[in-house]
């Protein structure tokens, strides 16, 4: 009995999986926020870089 429910949860996440990739829905959150430093510096940053805490900020 327990290979059987086993077996009907692989079938339906491997169902899902599926479905995730063969629709192409919009996302709702983008994981790449514009807005946070680390994307406006090179990967990985320099150990020690800042003098003081840096600050974000919009004119």
């Amino acid at each position: 009995l327990g290979s059987y429910i086993s077996l009907v949860s692989m079938m339906i996440f491997i169902m899902m999986i599926m479905e995730a990739f063969l629709s192409k829905r919009t996302y709702l959150f983008t994981l790449s926020l514009p807005s946070s430093i680390e994307w406006y510096h090179p990967l990985p940053p320099a150990d020690h870089s800042y003098n003081d805490t840096p600050v974000l900020t919009n004119y």
